[in-house]
């Protein structure tokens, strides 16, 4: 895997790899990571086509789910202690 990008962001941290004809973007924020992957031959502008999808809008929707997994990570937490 190679890394070819890592984007600032203050909601979390961007990274993004290449790996067997994918682009692989992981998402980072404290212990929990979201990852998606896209097929570089669905790409039409290859890496641009990535920078493109990762707008401030799938941002803050990944930065929400980010809550989510926090709160259902806590709640099964809660329950078994």
């Amino acid at each position: 895997m190679r890394a070819i990008a890592e984007l600032p962001h203050p909601k979390c941290k961007i990274s993004i790899f290449s790996m067997n004809m994918k682009y692989i973007v992981k998402f980072e924020q404290g212990a929990l990571e979201q990852t998606y992957k896209l097929a570089e031959m669905d790409l039409i502008k290859g890496i641009d086509s990535v920078f493109e999808i990762l707008d401030e809008e799938f941002i803050t929707m990944v930065a929400d789910r980010f809550d989510a997994m926090r709160a259902f990570f806590m709640g099964a937490y809660k329950k078994h202690n």
